[in-house]
């Protein structure tokens, strides 16, 4: 039996991911801060862990290959969002977005880079239209979403030598917290919960997009109508989706 490896798996997009795989054959090893919704069973192995805390995720890698018989598909879903202006933005907030969104990925991708050349298997990162385009009071979290799209897309070369494919995902507004916009006081907030968003997308429909362009091996899944137009305008012509943009989100 395969398996795949979620962070972020208790959250709306990493249970639909879970459910899918599941449904083809696959087993799941959830990461996510709380896991105590999660049931186990033989195709679901949910793990709490704060990924940005080593000895936890020291600890969480290790049960993750002891239970394991190979890795075959590590998905980097954790993240959160961040809605402010910059100017307001404390350096420690504009840090701590990066530790989960990018720095926590990374050092899974270390830990599971052997298991998955053995496997030969997929590195999935879960980005954002905000990983190759701007988005209005999200700088931190578009720049630690460009930085994510980097270092993958990187990655990819490296690993195609070992029969290792590196794949991204981009969705735009997926509606995973809608009406639960926990927003702390430096704008920190859960993934899915923001109010100006627009065509957002179920978690359910998202990851059938995403798992149809792992299928394909699609270097970039944009995901949803939004993700797709933005994609194609953004590399088009810069300055209209930028208007664009700042009309929808900021209704100027």
């Amino acid at each position: 039996m395969k398996t795949a490896v979620i962070s972020g798996g208790a959250g709306g997009l990493g249970q639909a991911l879970s459910t899918a795989l599941q449904a083809e054959g696959w087993r799941c090893v959830l990461l996510d801060l709380n896991t105590d919704s999660l049931e186990r069973s033989a195709t679901q192995h949910p793990i709490s862990c704060d990924l940005t805390d080593e000895v936890q995720f020291a600890a969480a890698v290790e049960e993750t290959l002891s239970t394991s018989d190979s890795i075959d598909l590590v998905i980097y879903n954790a993240g959160i969002t961040q809605i402010g202006a910059f100017a307001e933005t404390p350096d420690q907030t504009h840090r701590k977005v990066f530790e989960v969104n990018y720095f926590a990925a990374v050092a899974m991708a270390r830990a599971f880079l052997e298991p998955l050349r053995k496997a030969q298997g997929t590195h999935l990162a879960i980005s954002s239209v905000a990983g190759f385009a701007p988005l209005y009071q999200r700088a931190a979290y578009a720049a630690s979403k460009h930085a994510l799209e980097g270092f993958f897309g990187s990655l990819r070369s490296e690993e195609a030598l070992h029969g290792v494919r590196t794949l991204i995902a981009a969705p735009s507004f997926v509606a995973t917290n809608i009406g639960n916009d926990e927003r702390q006081t430096d704008g920190i907030a859960r993934p899915g919960s923001a109010s100006d968003g627009i065509d957002y997308m179920t978690p359910e429909d998202a990851s059938q997009i995403i798992l149809k362009g792992v299928a394909r091996g699609t270097p970039l899944i944009p995901v949803g109508r939004v993700a797709r137009l933005s994609w194609w305008i953004n590399r088009a012509n810069p300055r209209l989706f930028q208007r664009l943009m700042e009309r929808n989100i900021k209704g100027l």
